[in-house]
């Protein structure tokens, strides 16, 4: 988990974080937050828990609209935390996982063709492959699998649980070097999901 260093001072304020936030959304596309490099003005009380729910001073943010609005303003860079950037400021939240979950998954063709397609809880439409790969982890506190993908810059979104059932699903065992695997391809990529012999922690 991610952690909060001192809150800022400054004095524009959440309300002006959000007018700001709002003015770049309205440019085409996602505003680049990662060609501005504001300074850096200290933590805001805003964390986004592990099931994807967003709080601001211990309280969730009931309204989809402006999670959707800060989640195109952050942007996760080379220190590991996570901000939310505009062209004038840059503000740390806390993420106790990974700041979006991805809640849907598509499938068109299969094998070397296949493509997994997947829809985040902000509304992100990301096609798994090269340019947004897939990877995996073992959970350490209950052995569980732990799939994410990045979804743009360094951000990345967990895959909710049945949706992780749904993707393995769709992997199969395959040689990759001299191991056998087993993995899921996607977009022509293959991704490895954990050595064959170790498939018995998804049952």
């Amino acid at each position: 988990m991610e952690k909060s260093r001192s809150t800022p001072q400054h004095a524009s304020g959440l309300e002006a974080l959000i007018a700001r936030a709002r003015a770049e959304a309205g440019e085409k596309g996602l505003p680049p937050v990662e060609k501005w490099n504001p300074d850096f003005c200290g933590d805001i009380e805003m964390e986004i828990r592990a099931d994807g729910t967003w709080f601001y001073m211990g309280t969730p943010i009931g309204r989809q609209p402006l999670v959707r609005l800060f989640s195109t303003i952050l942007r996760k860079d080379e220190d590991g935390r996570t901000y939310l950037v505009t062209p004038v400021e840059k503000v740390g939240i806390r993420v106790e996982d990974a700041p979006f979950l991805a809640v849907e998954m598509d499938v068109s063709g299969e094998g070397a063709t296949q493509v997994l397609t997947f829809r985040t809880n902000v509304g992100d439409v990301v096609e798994a492959g090269p340019e947004h790969p897939l990877r995996f982890e073992i959970d350490e506190a209950n052995g569980g699998l732990k799939p994410y993908l990045t979804v743009r810059g360094r951000l990345e979104a967990l895959l909710a649980r049945p949706v992780m059932y749904d993707l393995v699903a769709r992997g199969e065992e395959m040689k990759i070097g001299v191991q056998k695997m087993f993995a899921v391809w996607s977009k022509g990529a293959i991704f490895p999901i954990s050595p064959a012999d170790d498939l018995e922690i998804f049952k």
